[in-house]
């Protein structure tokens, strides 16, 4: 390929000799253009441009006499070059001017010759070293600005270091990281410019830097450094450190790539955090709680300590749970947590298991009362009314505990067992706790069993209802049924309700339970009115659990159609406790229920608590005074006095009244000296299967008749 040359020369004999020399080689090879003057050079290169288009050559280099007239060698040197800053000149000069050439070396020019020494041999070397010079020179330029460009690219901040360790470079990134910008980090100590720490103990770190080159190895920093920008801000970083070598493999400085861990680092130790802690609470979970037992366990074991473990659950949670919404309940548990961390040592440990279970470490107990004492601590700060919006929530709950080394050796069998003792004192009543004993195992097991046989009893057919009457007191006429469960255990045969609706209650087989008694209940009516006995209606109980739900009323309204009972015949006995939580949900579930025709009795009245303000707040037809209440009728001048006024409350709200419990003589003539309109008990009549309530109806259908 040729290469186009400018030749700035005046005398015409000067500017032939060039051509001359140049034309040895052909035109081909050089195409030589020629202009006197330094201002035509000028001009032309200006435009060159414009001309290289049209002609398709570049001037490749400039041919630029030193001894142009009116104009000074150096001076036509600078104003060629600021023409054509990239394009190589070559200086002709005399032996007068030659040291004016060696000036223009140092200044820019590539090279100089004597006007004496140009033949066909020289010029052109010289020309065809200057432009190769030239193109290396633009090659490794071209090289290096990618290089630049790549590294600058790059996610990674780069850093180079010369055999002194001394700063050689810096990429975009590294500069954004250390705070130092290229211009200022060139030349200074890396351990100036790059200065890193240990994360723990806040000392300073070796560079690594330093160690490859005097190692000649690659190598890096140590996990857990941090990088202290120039400004003061830090940095987690990691990186890599690789020793540079030059043509004979000796050691010439070292090259590191690092970034900024912090983020990565951030969201490992949020990922560990989410892993070991409850997410609604903040508070150690399960996974944790069980590995800070287990060490808790191994110094207790080496110091001969105790330590103490208990596990609480909140009384009735389920229930405010599903009242008042899972949003409401979220925030509880949330106060719970807060409460129970203020309640403990910094060195006890609180944990959340799932749901409303809290597991609670005292680590180093030496006495029981002392554990004793923390755990009244606990039930007295969770007695404190929690505000949740426009909710004021009053909660218990029941505690197990646990001793180390007595009631187990390891932390499985220590949670066992106070997981036993928790349920213990919810058998007990709630809102207390318990100490593990071992006759709890006896029991816990016994309730295992119960919970397993119960989720077989529907599908075997072991459940009955049985039918106990209510009366009129002053005229002996029945006024209603009530059905009431029993379970024919394979094992433990005949069982009441106290011995099993507690356990379904908890393991939540009582909805199953309720709506299969609820539609044998309805059955067995339509069955005694289609034989022609007169039952004005049937009661059923309804569990906290089985109102809750969404779909109850659904169910009711279903089993009334599938049985044809009138909903005027079904009298639902509703608990206090669940009016008590007067929740949207709860008046709307017993709106619908009256809407739909059903009555509602309110049973167990006043041992809750119950108000007027309760009573007339809800459509109810029948008050049932407990049982309690009327046991002690003769003796207890404080339960007449009750038992009068709840009597008397019913007539002045228009509503009928039931003693429940009414076993003796004297307890049926105080009644009809109140006036109370209607009684339930053994003394009237005891439950009964349906083919004896079919034969006592009977009879009073044909008394009656």
């Amino acid at each position: 390929m040729g290469h186009t040359l400018l030749l700035i020369q005046e005398a015409p004999a000067d500017a032939a000799a060039v051509r001359d020399a140049l034309s040895a080689h052909g035109a081909t090879v050089f195409d030589l253009q020629w202009v006197r003057t330094c201002e035509e050079g000028m001009h032309r290169l200006a435009s060159e441009g414009a001309l290289a288009i049209r002609s398709n050559s570049y001037v490749s280099g400039v041919l630029l006499d030193f001894s142009l007239p009116g104009v000074d060698g150096i001076e036509s040197l600078e104003r060629v070059s600021r023409a054509a800053p990239h394009t190589p000149i070559l200086v002709l000069c005399t032996a007068e001017t030659e040291v004016a050439a060696r000036i223009a070396v140092r200044r820019g020019a590539q090279d100089y010759l004597l006007k004496s020494c140009i033949d066909n041999y020289v010029l052109p070397k010289a020309i065809r070293s200057m432009i190769d010079r030239t193109a290396n020179s633009e090659a490794l330029f071209e090289e290096k600005e990618r290089a630049q460009v790549t590294l600058d690219s790059i996610g990674d901040a780069v850093m180079c270091v010369d055999v002194a360790s001394d700063v050689t470079y810096l990429n975009g990134v590294a500069e954004r990281l250390t705070g130092w910008s290229r211009e200022e980090a060139v030349g200074h100590s890396v351990d100036e410019v790059f200065r890193v720490i240990d994360a723990s103990t806040r000392r300073a770190i070796s560079h690594p830097m330093v160690k490859a080159i005097l190692e000649n190895r690659a190598g890096a920093l140590t996990p857990n450094s941090i990088l202290i920008r120039r400004d003061g801000a830090e940095a987690f970083i990691e990186d890599s450190v690789t020793p540079i070598h030059d043509r004979r493999g000796k050691v010439i400085g070292a090259v590191m790539v690092f970034r900024d861990v912090s983020s990565v680092r951030a969201q490992a130790n949020e990922m560990s955090h989410l892993a070991r802690h409850d997410s609604l609470t903040n508070l150690p979970n399960r996974v944790l709680f069980y590995d800070r037992l287990s060490q808790a366990i191994a110094l207790a074991c080496r110091r001969r300590k105790k330590l103490a473990v208990l596990f609480m659950d909140i009384d009735r949670f389920k229930h405010t749970n599903d009242s008042l919404g899972h949003a409401v309940g979220d925030q509880l548990l949330q106060v719970v947590a807060q409460r129970l961390v203020s309640c403990v040592r910094n060195s006890d440990t609180v944990s959340r298991q799932g749901g409303d279970e809290f597991v609670i470490l005292l680590s180093e107990v030496t006495r029981a009362r002392d554990v004793s004492f923390a755990a009244s601590n606990i039930l007295a700060a969770l007695r404190e009314p929690c505000k949740i919006g426009e909710h004021e929530i009053h909660i218990t709950a029941s505690i197990g505990i646990g001793i180390y080394a007595d009631d187990g050796m390891d932390p499985g069998v220590l949670m066992k067992n106070a997981d036993v003792a928790m349920y213990h004192a919810k058998d007990s009543g709630r809102d207390g706790y318990q100490f593990f004993t071992e006759g709890m195992n006896v029991r816990a097991v016994q309730r295992q069993a119960v919970e397993s046989s119960l989720r077989h009893a529907l599908e075997r057919h072991e459940f009955a209802l049985y039918y106990q009457p209510k009366m009129d007191l002053n005229s002996g006429q029945i006024t209603g049924m009530e059905a009431l469960i029993r379970w024919h255990h394979p094992e433990r045969g005949f069982l009441t309700p106290d011995s099993f609706i507690p356990t379904a209650e908890e393991c939540g087989s009582i909805v199953q339970i309720g709506h299969w008694v609820l539609s044998e209940a309805c059955a067995q009516t339509c069955a005694w009115l289609r034989a022609g006995l007169l039952l004005p209606r049937i009661a059923v109980n309804i569990s906290a659990a089985e109102l809750r739900r969404r779909d109850f009323v659904e169910h009711v309204e279903a089993i009334l159609n599938r049985t044809g009972l009138d909903a005027g015949l079904l009298e639902v006995e509703l608990t206090e406790t669940f009016l008590m939580q007067d929740s949207r949900a709860t008046a709307t579930v017993v709106h619908t229920l009256k809407d739909l025709g059903v009555k509602l009795a309110l049973d167990d009245f006043g041992t809750g608590y119950s108000s007027l303000s309760y009573v007339k707040r809800f459509p109810i037809d029948t008050l049932k005074i407990d049982r309690s209440f009327v046991r002690d009728l003769g003796t207890d001048p404080d339960d007449a006095s009750i038992v009068s006024a709840v009597i008397g409350m019913g007539k002045g709200l228009n509503m009928r009244v039931v003693a429940e419990g009414v076993e003796t003589a004297a307890q049926l003539g105080f009644l009809r000296t109140q006036c109370c309109p209607e009684g339930q008990g053994y003394l009237l009549g005891r439950p009964m299967t349906a083919e004896e309530s079919t034969r006592l109806l009977r009879t009073a259908s044909a008394a009656f008749a």
